[in-house]
């Protein structure tokens, strides 16, 4: 089945495209003005013609008028020109005139006379009749054969050097066109060669400020974030494998042993170590999950509801008997309970882990959240590097009950999420982290 027309035309390249319709336009437009410049050469010629020969016509009157014409009645320029009596008999004329045959019979020269306008002969001539005192009429007259010629060989010129205009002009506009979209195929060709292991790749940028140029820059833009979200899932991928191996491994060393020698192996011990162990895999799961999630709403809360983050910081704290709730001031928040909840508990669960004796919680109406331990505290120049996923200083490394490194980073993303901010800072003894989020009605 044969394609139609627009089916056609939409699979050639936009070059052709733009070509073919830039030259339609041009050509239409030379042919408009070819047609006007006809009948304004047109005009303007027969008006010159009846313009002279009105003013001979004229001057011949005034001297009919006066009774001074002479003879023989000439002219410089060819007018033709006979005098007529009240009969209609020729009494003057100019030589190469007819002198027995008017240029116009009784009914054209009376036509002529009572509306002014010049006439049309079978012998290409343009007549004008003017009338005299004593009944005499005037006619003046000029052939019309070389303005036809005139405009005869304009209309030559244009018929032939409109298509070879409008060919220049296409193949000019083929060149100026390719030329104008020669970045865009650079672009198309930069993007061909970028493959998945070419990840520092970038199109070329072309040096012309104009629409490419910001399309190329753009389009950079957006390969320098995907670069950035592939390294960070390549770097969680990586760090999350090796995670997961120590705790697999231990599991799998458990039971080997525990298979080997069963007649010598305390279950209940061996069964101890692999649920702690399990319980590792368990939290390591939902903290990849939670990152997971946060990933894929880009920076958005799931939820944007009110939340009483008072009665939030409440009920929290009751699950921790080393917990101290020193402040708890009503604040409204808008943002996901289950999220800011997450928030908290990881802030509690990290100082508790470090806490020496006693771990504080604080809420103000200015929805400023701050959770304080005495523990050994972080230095000035990690208190950054600790929001990293998967980041977790020697200290905390050390120890048994220590986390993945992805508690403090949940923290950060979730709390950007929801438009606030968080940082570390001493608390002399100790590691304070405070926690602002945007307050309803504030």
């Amino acid at each position: 089945m044969a394609d139609s027309p627009l089916t056609w035309w939409r699979r050639q390249s936009l070059r052709f495209r733009l070509t073919v319709a830039a030259s339609a336009v041009l050509a239409f437009a030379l042919a408009m003005s070819a047609s006007v410049l006809l009948s304004v050469l047109t005009k303007t010629l027969t008006d010159s013609s009846d313009e002279t020969i009105r003013t001979r016509a004229q001057a011949v009157r005034v001297m009919a008028d006066a009774g001074t014409i002479p003879r023989p009645l000439t002219t410089d320029d060819g007018t033709m020109i006979q005098v007529l009596d009240r009969t209609g008999r020729i009494t003057h004329a100019t030589p190469g005139t007819d002198r027995l045959v008017p240029l116009l019979d009784a009914g054209h020269r009376a036509r002529a006379l009572r509306d002014g306008e010049p006439r049309y002969t079978r012998g290409g001539l343009r007549v004008i009749a003017v009338a005299a005192d004593g009944g005499q009429t005037v006619l003046a007259a000029r052939s019309v054969r070389e303005m036809q010629k005139s405009l005869h060989a304009a209309g030559k010129v244009l018929l032939a050097g409109t298509p070879v205009l409008t060919i220049v002009l296409a193949a000019a506009s083929w060149v100026i066109i390719g030329r104008t979209l020669r970045p865009i195929t650079a672009l198309r060709r930069g993007a061909t060669e970028i493959t998945h292991t070419a990840r520092s790749r970038r199109l070329p940028v072309p040096q012309s400020r104009d629409e490419v140029h910001s399309l190329a820059t753009t389009l950079n833009d957006m390969l320098a974030r995907l670069e950035e979200a592939e390294e960070r899932q390549r770097a969680l991928v990586s760090d999350a494998a090796h995670e997961l191996r120590s705790p697999l491994a231990s599991i799998r060393l458990q039971l080997e042993v525990a298979l080997g020698h069963p007649e010598g192996q305390d279950w209940k011990e061996t069964a101890e170590g692999v649920l702690e162990d399990t319980l590792r895999l368990s939290r390591l799961a939902e903290d990849l999950l939670a990152l997971a999630r946060l990933d894929e709403r880009g920076g958005v809360p799931a939820r944007r509801e009110p939340v009483e983050l008072h009665e939030v910081v409440r009920r929290t704290a009751e699950r921790h008997p080393m917990v101290a709730v020193t402040a708890c001031e009503p604040a409204l928040v808008r943002g996901d309970e289950l999220d800011l909840g997450r928030v908290l508990t990881n802030l509690l669960d990290n100082a508790v882990r470090h806490a020496a004796s006693r771990v504080e919680v604080a809420l103000t109406a200015d929805g400023t959240l701050t959770v304080t331990d005495d523990g050994p505290g972080i230095p000035p120049e990690d208190r950054e590097r600790v929001f990293n996923r998967f980041t977790r200083l020697d200290e905390g490394r050390g120890r048994d009950q220590g986390g993945a490194g992805l508690g403090l980073a949940i923290v950060r993303e979730t709390v950007l999420a929801h438009g606030g901010t968080v940082r570390l800072e001493d608390a002399d003894p100790g590691l304070r982290a405070v926690v602002r989020l945007p307050v309803l009605g504030r």
